[in-house]
């Protein structure tokens, strides 16, 4: 078998594959997250929000470094002053447009314009950061996107989605892909992703018709429901009847929920095969990500409602098992020795990374 001809990741059964054939794995477990999910949680809620910052540096260092590729982890360098101060400059801004706004009404549209015209920007600078504080056997990630390109990926694409109902969507993510993929860069050598239409059209209409199908079921046991109880439900008074149709419009809301939610979840895992699986790097190593549509939504909705049920106890279990599923079905086809690969990256990523240290900046969440 010749493993790099294969285009999916299920087209390489574990038992088959040869040297340059290499999966992702998700270490990390949810009892161990857990000790640190409630620290965070109540440092956050003791400092008023204020801890969220070194949260997210405790988080991120515990899923980076728990994702493994040949035997080694990832690392996230940042600093919780650095996240801190970057949503403190976030929010300040914020604050100073809604008083101007408030004080000249005639520029009470000033905070919306000024959200549009920088949040281009905000993103280069966000993943920007996010990559500069990454790094993989020492070796440092940079992106090199422009806020143009952002302007297209975010803004031009969510608009489009908006104004088609979802039917421009597959466009918006080849945008926010490509432009995301191909400006990533690691020891000074580019990745490249270009996703093809044809797998994101196909992801979204099964989407839907899964999620029309989802909505159809719970309609049908909720009128089914209804039918049932209605003899009884004539017999009350009017303040039990109206409390009814009220409750038979929250059912309703809950079904579009349902659709949607379903629908999208089906949708975002098809576009996170599609993208990873047409990304390559230094133009000769492939990535594949084999995600079962099916298997992932079910594991988005369970996690959601155990987590529900627990009151918010299960959500470390719950982040823990979608990590795990999502990188085991990851993995990436080396072209040539690995060793040689890893060898290189460490000379050029060793001076490359130095020159990160003190350029990282701040993050302002996006």
């Amino acid at each position: 078998m010749v493993v790099a001809e294969a285009t999916s990741f299920e087209e390489v059964p574990a038992r088959d594959v040869s040297s340059d054939f290499h999966r992702f794995s998700f270490m990390g477990s949810g009892k161990e997250y857990f000790g640190i999910w409630i620290v965070n949680v109540l440092l956050t809620i003791v400092t008023l929000g204020i801890y969220s910052a070194w949260a997210k540096v405790r988080r991120n260092r515990y899923f980076y470094g728990n994702t493994v590729l040949l035997d080694r982890g990832f690392e996230y360098h940042a600093k919780g002053k650095q996240i801190l101060i970057g949503r403190l400059i976030v929010l300040g801004g914020l604050v100073v447009l809604n008083i101007i706004a408030t004080l000249v009404p005639i520029l009470a549209l000033l905070p919306t314009l000024a959200v549009i015209v920088a949040l281009p920007w905000l993103v280069v600078r966000g993943l920007r950061f996010n990559a500069r504080v990454t790094s993989y056997r020492n070796v440092r990630f940079d992106f090199v996107g422009g806020v143009g390109g952002a302007f297209k990926a975010f803004i031009l694409g969510g608009l489009l989605t908006i104004i088609s109902l979802g039917l421009l969507a597959p466009l918006a993510s080849r945008w926010t892909g490509r432009y995301v993929g191909s400006n990533l860069r690691f020891g000074g050598k580019a990745f490249y992703t270009d996703p093809p239409l044809a797998p994101l059209y196909r992801g979204l209409l099964i989407g839907a018709l899964f999620g029309i199908v989802v909505g159809v079921v719970a309609a049908a046991i909720i009128m089914g429901t209804f039918r049932a109880t209605s003899p009884a439900a004539s017999s009350l008074d009017d303040t039990v009847q109206v409390s009814l149709l009220w409750l038979l419009a929250g059912s309703s809301y809950v079904i579009v929920l349902l659709v949607y939610g379903t629908a999208m979840l089906f949708y975002r895992a098809a576009v996170r095969n599609a993208v990873w699986s047409a990304t390559r790097f230094d133009e000769k190593h492939r990535f594949l990500s084999g995600l079962s549509r099916g298997r992932y939504t079910w594991i988005a909705i369970s996690n959601l409602l155990v987590t529900i049920l627990t009151l918010g106890l299960m959500r470390p279990w719950a982040a823990v098992r979608m990590a795990r599923y999502t990188w085991e079905h990851t993995s990436v086809l080396v072209a040539g020795s690995v060793g040689i690969l890893v060898s290189e990256l460490e000379q050029q990523g060793s001076a490359v990374g130095a020159e990160f240290i003190e350029f990282e900046g701040f993050d302002f969440g996006f």
